[in-house]
């Protein structure tokens, strides 16, 4: 997993069997989450989104906010992950109503860990800070626009990748159905 900037083709995306290395991200009211300690408590259900300015992204956070109790009853957890900073998560649980915590990834480290980072192509960038007023500078903690291809990830209590929804085409999401299936 690289850190230089690639095109949205070059990321695979951490398999299924893959174990995460623990992390860490400040959410939006400026608490620190803990990918150990949240295990401690059960299964985790990581969205990475692109960021509050994306309506397909605001879509799927609220489906799945809409389900949230369905997935807390089977004992796992939900974390939405963007390379906004705070005040554009605090957008993002407006837009959303998302009662489950945002994350912020600083630098994509997360993003980078899970191999999802890649920079839109310049025509895209203009789109997104243009016509939906994303503002890539202004919101990330870096100038160089990139974004986390718009995956979910089920990781179990060890740590272990047990499902993934992972496709480059960023109007592909995964359905709250298969997430709540795919739950142990």
């Amino acid at each position: 997993m690289s850190t230089q900037i690639r095109t949205v083709k070059e990321p695979k995306g951490l398999a299924v069997g893959a174990q995460v290395p623990n992390f860490e991200a400040k959410d939006l009211f400026d608490q620190t989450f803990q990918l150990s300690e949240a295990l401690k408590k059960g299964c985790l259900v990581v969205i990475f989104y692109r960021g509050q300015w994306c309506p397909l992204c605001n879509k799927h956070l609220k489906a799945v906010e809409k389900r949230l109790e369905e997935i807390y009853a089977k004992g796992a957890q939900v974390v939405a992950v963007s390379p906004e900073r705070s005040e554009f998560l605090k957008m993002t649980a407006e837009k959303t109503k998302a009662s489950f915590q945002l994350l912020f990834d600083e630098d994509y480290a997360i993003s980078r860990l899970f191999d999802l980072d890649f920079k839109p192509s310049l025509t895209s960038r203009m789109m997104y800070n243009k016509l939906l007023g994303a503002n890539l500078k202004k919101a990330h903690s870096d100038d160089s626009e990139r974004l986390p291809i718009p995956a979910t990830y089920i990781i179990d209590q060890q740590g272990k990748v047990i499902w993934r929804h992972f496709d480059p085409d960023y109007k592909k999401r995964s359905s709250v159905g298969d997430i709540f299936a795919n739950l142990p």
